[in-house]
């Protein structure tokens, strides 16, 4: 299993949720949101090289910002 972060998945791609940023609240708005780890998630796109990341976390879907989504490591197959 390979560890990545959101903006590095490719549209389409399963993944689970390994890490979360420690420190701050940025923790806790995602776990708010519903993405803490062991979710599954699949990455839907990603607008150009600085842009938001949208994912499917169960029946939701997400929009996080880059600096957001590339805190968040993804453990894909």
């Amino acid at each position: 299993m390979k560890k990545i972060n959101l903006v590095q998945m490719k549209a389409g791609q399963k993944g689970r949720i390994a890490e979360l940023p420690e420190g701050s609240g940025l923790r806790r708005k995602l776990m708010s949101l519903g993405i803490y780890s062991g979710r599954e998630v699949t990455k839907i796109s990603h607008i150009g090289l600085k842009g938001p990341a949208a994912i499917k976390a169960g029946r939701s879907v997400l929009v996080l910002g880059h600096g957001m989504a590339t805190k968040v490591i993804v453990e894909i197959q």
